[in-house]
């Protein structure tokens, strides 16, 4: 009778009923795109945005599932000159992530998973006519690649992975805002990447710091 008695409380305590949150997030991305040969780049700052959907079957374990929209690229790096360029690659992702949190009322949680994303057109911010840097003076073109100021994006679909830390605290039994640092790291090219084509290499690399909510809808 003891024993039995006391399987039944642990089924009790070990027992998790499955929950379903949507929520939405956004916040600030830093990013670069990895050029070989190198250039002289910088990160870049854009924004990203969307909404999210989570069901957690088990006790500190959970799949998250979002559509959002980023902004990567890069900047250019000119030193002790009044030049600026950043070219802002704008993206829907689609990024699928094992959810591990550990605590209840206030945890911390990884995510980790597989993204693809879709290139949907970029934007150029500049102060000079990175068309024809011929005349600009001090810009030394013989030091300084200049193909990727007006390269086209050659992939419009990139895979990669990404993985991120964070924090999210319960405001009630349905609400719990979270926090997060999240990593991205690109596994096709941007640019043409041919034989016969300036760049071997150009692969993006970014990092998001957003803010999010989260509504219990089960």
């Amino acid at each position: 009778m003891i024993l039995a008695g006391s399987l039944l409380t642990c089924q009790a305590q070990t027992h998790f009923d499955s929950r379903v949150d949507l929520g939405v997030r956004g916040g600030t991305t830093f990013s670069t795109v990895m050029f070989k040969p190198s250039i002289t780049g910088k990160l870049g700052m854009g924004y990203t945005g969307g909404i999210t959907f989570r069901y957690s079957e088990e006790n500190h374990f959970g799949i998250i599932a979002e559509v959002n929209l980023v902004q990567r690229g890069w900047a250019e790096k000119f030193e002790n000159l009044p030049y600026s360029y950043q070219r802002i690659l704008n993206y829907v992702e689609v990024p699928v992530m094992s959810h591990i949190y550990f605590g209840h009322r206030g945890k911390f949680f990884i995510n980790a998973g597989p993204e693809v994303a879709y290139y949907i057109g970029d934007k150029i911010k500049s102060n000079f006519n990175y068309r024809d840097t011929s005349g600009l003076e001090g810009f030394n073109d013989k030091h300084r690649r200049t193909e990727q100021l007006t390269m086209d994006v050659s992939q419009k679909l990139d895979f990669g992975i990404v993985a991120g830390l964070g924090g999210e605290f319960s405001l009630n039994r349905h609400n719990s805002l979270a926090v997060e640092a999240r990593l991205y790291y690109g596994i096709g090219n941007v640019m043409p990447s041919g034989r016969q084509d300036t760049f071997t290499l150009s692969n993006q690399l970014s990092m998001a710091v957003t803010a999010g909510y989260w509504f219990r809808i089960k």
